[in-house]
């Protein structure tokens, strides 16, 4: 199994944070060279080791915004 490329150009905010350290966080980060992508899950303290996450082009998190402003428990 090859190993997974990625770069954290930003770490936009933290969510959450676990008591083993772990942060739900958003960032924005290019896959294998790719083009950057918004992105949550949890890190590791150090940014080395990640869990299972959901990433979003701008389109998306935009929609994520507008879906999320239109909840009555976050007005």
């Amino acid at each position: 199994m090859s190993e997974l490329k990625f770069e954290i150009i930003v770490t936009i905010g933290t969510l959450s944070t676990k008591r083993n350290g772990w942060k739900k966080q958003l960032t924005l980060i290019s896959w294998a060279d790719r083009d950057p992508k918004y992105d949550i899950r949890f890190w590791s303290e150090d940014q080395t080791e990640m869990k299972k996450g959901v990433t979003f082009d701008l389109s998306e998190l935009q929609a994520l915004k507008e879906v999320l402003n239109q909840m009555p428990e976050l007005k």
